[in-house]
């Protein structure tokens, strides 16, 4: 475990998956992230890659053969490189192996960069295509923020408030699949209440949002957290059933739709790197 820590706040990173485990402010003395209570969800915020959500049988098909993947792919079982720069940065790399390319037939490097600025969090993602042919690729995030995180609050205190949508068209998943059919929520001044019920069938997943911020607040104390992400262009929420925590997602992939032909290079958002060619993203998170 890697530690970060200034005046505002402290964060906990471990070396397997590269996973934020802790996100605490010092000034309002409050723990931020998900406590990874395996009774509901024994995870905190793993690092998608190099898939987003499920495939079709869980498998694919790239150049005729077919691979086995799991559910969001495999780097959030894996150990990280860890080197920590100072206090206030820290850097985790994962690389190809032979065990990873008997699943992903690519040479890769990916490289998470955690650094504190004030209060804020800011996670900078890298993938390197190290062979010499193009790379397919998903990569998403799947924080988990606890909800209630002050005391004397209920989970139905809290509300999500979208910078930039008035409302929120969702795909349904089927057995986690991407289904044909949509639902869409009407918000009131951008905000969604938060109730228990609306992750029953699994994750909202969004391909239209147009936010680049979402904030978790409630109607109880001004306490919240600013999430801040751009160049994603899928968007999941979601939460174990009755789970005390709900989970931002930003993704670059989505999960398989239920018609899809199982060939890679035609799944729905995979990014197509070009041998020694580096790819970035980042995202950020505010507390207050």
């Amino acid at each position: 475990m890697i530690t970060l820590e200034n005046d505002f706040i402290k964060v906990n990173i471990a070396n397997k998956g590269a996973e934020l485990q802790g996100l605490y402010s010092k000034e309002t003395n409050i723990e931020y992230l998900w406590s990874g209570d395996a009774n509901f969800w024994g995870k905190y915020s793993p690092v998608l890659f190099p898939i987003v959500g499920s495939l079709k049988n869980d498998s694919y098909i790239y150049k005729d053969k077919t691979y086995k993947l799991p559910r969001h792919g495999f780097a959030r079982d894996h150990e990280f490189k860890a080197e920590k720069i100072s206090n206030a940065e820290a850097v985790f790399t994962l690389t190809h192996s032979d065990e990873t390319l008997k699943i992903y037939p690519f040479q890769f490097e990916l490289k998470l960069n955690y650094q504190i600025i004030d209060k804020k969090l800011i996670l900078k993602y890298t993938v390197t295509n190290t062979g010499t042919k193009k790379m397919l690729f998903s990569l998403g995030a799947h924080p988990a923020f606890a909800v209630p995180n002050t005391p004397n609050t209920t989970y139905e205190d809290y509300y999500l408030a979208f910078n930039d949508d008035v409302k929120l068209t969702y795909w349904i998943l089927e057995e986690g699949l991407v289904a044909n059919e949509t639902e869409t929520i009407e918000l009131s001044r951008h905000t969604l209440k938060l109730k228990h019920d609306l992750f029953y069938n699994d994750a909202l997943v969004f391909k239209t949002l147009q936010s680049n911020c979402i904030s978790l607040l409630n109607t109880k104390n001004d306490y919240g957290l600013h999430f801040h992400f751009d160049d994603f262009p899928f968007f999941g929420i979601w939460a174990a059933k009755d789970a005390p925590f709900v989970c931002l997602e930003p993704w670059c992939g989505v999960a398989d739709s239920i018609n899809h032909n199982q060939k890679l290079a035609y799944k729905e958002g995979i990014i197509k790197l070009d041998a020694a060619s580096s790819w970035k993203r980042c995202w950020e998170v505010e507390c207050f």
